[in-house]
């Protein structure tokens, strides 16, 4: 197996991160057209990231010094077959630095965190009219599930079926 490259405008998420990666987020709820939605804050990010029992991480891509991208991620696991996998929450560069392979390069560092932990799935969710990240995720060799609907339990409904 031939030697992973490394992109070092890709680096693991440190905590000083965290207010970038937010406004990140806050870019990312605007483009999906549900910034209403999005109520991350800071401290939430940061526990989640960085308290004593992290169950989310996160990788950032700098262009010319400044976090312009982030992929949000955790383990996912399958039964199937056996082992963990990376779920990718989300996944976002600014719109100004795409076009330089910061999105592959984040999704790359992935597949390396995959590759090194012998975890056998990298997968994530598209909404259905992002034909530029459908494209784009196509090119690199991922393929839709398209078998399967996902499903969400939220708000009232959730308090209701967990109350």
């Amino acid at each position: 197996m031939g030697r992973m490259q490394i992109d070092e405008r890709v680096r693991r998420a440190r905590p000083e991160d965290v207010p970038a990666i937010v406004d990140l987020v806050y870019a990312l709820a605007e483009y999906e057209r549900v910034p209403q939605e999005c109520h991350l804050t800071a401290d939430q990010l940061h526990t989640a990231l960085f308290g004593d029992a992290p169950a989310a991480f996160a990788h950032v891509a700098e262009h010319q010094g400044e976090v312009v991208g982030c992929a949000i991620w955790f383990l996912s696991f399958s039964t199937w077959r056996g082992v963990h996998g990376i779920y990718l929450e989300d996944l976002f560069v600014r719109p100004e630095t795409r076009g330089t392979g910061l999105g592959k390069a984040l999704l790359t560092a992935l597949a390396q965190e995959c590759v090194r932990n012998g975890y056998e799935r990298l997968e994530w969710s598209v909404l259905n009219w992002n034909t530029p990240a459908i494209d784009f995720y196509k090119s690199l060799g991922a393929g839709p599930q398209d078998e399967w609907t996902v499903y969400r339990l939220t708000d009232d409904a959730l308090a209701k079926l967990g109350g």
